[in-house]
């Protein structure tokens, strides 16, 4: 099914200027099976449908992504969801005010151990590794054999600080009471780095989207202990993103880009296109991964040690099902509760007002509904709340969702971010929480991606 409306195949020739702002685009990428969505809008012609001719640009790090759309080399990016959120209140170098309009996919992640350290893990406590999830029980017993020998702490890496990675695995090392700061090291390597520092010994494990962790697995250096889908069902990974002064200089170019990677969402999450999108993307000039390694995850299957079969996981990448595509608020809000949790943001902040900056649905239904879909008609949900499928009535028509449950069962309500953080016994706050929820109360302040410097 072809989604490009009419409006927009009309403007896309109506004049030399196809109607658009701009039309000439440099899009940057990470090479990860993720980046899918952008690969297939350019590979099967969805931007030149729009009146778009993108240069897609390969990036080394998360870092240079940052850095490229924030000075204008790069007209917008695939990116890590928390990324809008980080750059907007300027956690880190140039911060500049971000927005997005479009979340990329759901899922994807895995933390993975070298053989040695899972080795050890089993022979301290084999019973934690008995039935998925795995909880970090089992590191823990090693993480505390270490301290009583005085041995060197574990390392671990993760692409970058303000990442979805580094929060899962965060919250997955806090559940079993590890403090991340204290107990191990923390590092950042980029995505195509990490197998090669597995491999020399430089770390212990990490946490990356494919196809790393199955590389990894492959290769008989590591063994995945958890996905992102297990440690919480279809949490969101990466967003299409670009500056707030850039998206208000461009509106038309900015519809006309979501509008091609919505059909570029919808093809590539197609069970039967599936193995076509895993030999477009295993190229080398986008992941640069065998195909069949890159095929295992992008059509439904995964493996978690060098000695087990590939298990079912139709639902390890997931592009456009289950509001997939939308950028929900409580997405947002989620990630400012685990960057307050662990210290990147020392100040009081009102939540509500930073979310709703930078993550734009009021963009993604005007493009959205212009295609006819089905769109959510709220901006946030409870989250963790589905073991199960279950259907999003408050829509323009009814949407199926997938299961939403973290797997340590708690509930994250959005009205009460403040509550939540509250919960965490392992955490780093800098921010006392009686500030941050007078921060948080009464009428909404001044978004803060547009006070951002």
């Amino acid at each position: 099914m072809n989604l490009i409306p009419n409006w927009l195949r009309r403007s896309a020739h109506a004049s030399g200027s196809d109607g658009l702002e701009k039309t000439k685009l440099t899009l940057g990428f990470i090479p990860l099976t993720d980046c899918a969505p952008l690969v297939v809008a350019k590979e099967r012609g969805y931007f030149a449908q729009a009146g778009l001719d993108v240069e897609l640009s390969k990036e080394t790090s998360w870092a240079n992504v940052r850095d490229k759309v924030s000075i204008g080399i790069l007209d917008g990016a695939h990116m890590l969801a928390p990324m809008p959120l980080a750059a907007s209140l300027g956690l880190g170098p140039n911060g500049k005010p971000t927005v997005t309009a479009l979340s990329l996919d759901l899922n994807g992640n895995a933390i993975t151990v070298s053989q040695p350290l899972y080795e050890r893990m089993h022979e301290l406590d084999a019973g934690a590794l008995t039935h998925r999830p795995f909880s970090a029980q089992a590191l823990g017993r090693v993480i505390a054999e270490r301290r009583e020998q005085r041995g060197k702490p574990l390392t671990f890496a993760v692409v970058y600080p303000l990442s979805t990675h580094a929060y899962e695995l965060r919250y997955w090392l806090g559940a079993a009471g590890i403090d991340p700061d204290r107990d191990l090291s923390l590092v950042v390597v980029p995505p195509p780095q990490m197998v090669t520092q597995l491999r020399a010994g430089n770390i212990d494990g990490f946490c990356v989207g494919e196809p790393w962790s199955s590389v990894a697995v492959a290769e008989g250096l590591g063994r995945v202990l958890i996905t992102s889908h297990e440690l919480w069902n279809n949490s969101p990974e990466k967003v299409f993103g670009v500056n707030l002064e850039w998206a208000e200089q461009y509106p038309r170019t900015h519809r006309a880009l979501l509008t091609a990677l919505l059909e570029a969402a919808r093809w590539t999450d197609a069970h039967e296109n599936r193995p076509a999108v895993a030999e477009l993307i295993a190229q080398a000039r986008y992941v640069n991964a065998p195909v069949e390694i890159v095929r295992q995850s992008m059509t439904g299957t995964f493996r978690y040690a060098p000695d087990e079969p590939p298990v079912a996981m139709p639902d390890f990448n997931v592009f456009f099902r289950f509001a997939a595509s939308f950028p929900w608020r409580s997405h947002a809000l989620w990630f400012l509760t685990q960057m307050l949790r662990w210290g990147q943001i020392d100040r009081p902040i009102d939540l509500a007002a930073t979310a709703a900056a930078c993550y734009r649905p009021d963009i993604y239904r005007d493009a959205a509904e212009g295609l006819g879909l089905a769109v959510p008609s709220i901006d946030d949900k409870p989250e963790g709340r589905h073991a199960r499928g279950w259907m999003l009535s408050e829509a323009t028509s009814p949407i199926a969702m997938g299961p939403d449950r973290f797997f340590d069962g708690r509930l994250f309500d959005p009205t009460d971010p403040v509550g939540y953080l509250a919960g965490f016994d392992v955490h780093q706050r800098s921010v006392a929480l009686d500030a941050l929820a007078a921060a948080n109360r009464g009428p909404t302040g001044s978004p803060a991606c547009t006070t951002a410097t």
